[in-house]
Order: structure tokens, then C-alpha cells, then sequence
């Protein structure tokens, strides 16, 4: 259970900080999708990092990598937004 809870707060904190350095109106909002976009951008990051053999088998991102994970995750994501892909439920 303790490494679920782990996961979830490294996520919030990469997905804040990601959102933070990367602001813009079709940015995904709300807690949730905050977490998430921070979850997926440390799986994402982890995936590379052991593809390349940063990281061993086994072994996740950290904080750093993780935000660096979740700003590629919403840079996809606003790209998404701008090709019309994703509808922006922002613009009106």
C-alpha cells in the first residue's frame, strides 16, 4: 500500500510542477488529471530510462525525470488540443 501512496504523491508533484513550467489554456486540470498526467509522465519517463539503460529493471524515475516525463505527456497532450484530436473543452 505504501508504494501506491508513493506513486501517487511523486505523480501530483511531477504533474504540478509540469503544469506549472508549462502553462497554457488546454492544459488537463483538476487534481485527477493532474496526478495522472504526473503518474504517466513517471512511467513514461521509467520506460525511456530503462529502454536506454539509465535505469535497472526494476527501478522507477524520480522526481526529476518523472516532471520531465509528465512535460512530454502535456506537450503530446496540447499538441493533441491544437490538432483538433482532443476537443478543448476550454474554448468556446
Amino acid at each position: 500500500m505504501g508504494g501506491i501512496l508513493w506513486i501517487i504523491i511523486v505523480g501530483f508533484v511531477a504533474g504540478i510542477i509540469a503544469r506549472l513550467l508549462s502553462p497554457g489554456p488546454n492544459n488537463p486540470s483538476g487534481f485527477i488529471l493532474t496526478t495522472v498526467l504526473g503518474i504517466v509522465g513517471a512511467f513514461l519517463a521509467t520506460a525511456i530510462g530503462q529502454a536506454i539503460g539509465h535505469y535497472d529493471a526494476g527501478q522507477g524515475a524520480g522526481f526529476i525525470t518523472a516532471t520531465i516525463g509528465a512535460l512530454v505527456v502535456l506537450f503530446i497532450w496540447n499538441r493533441l488540443v491544437a490538432n483538433g484530436v482532443i476537443p478543448d473543452m476550454g474554448r468556446k
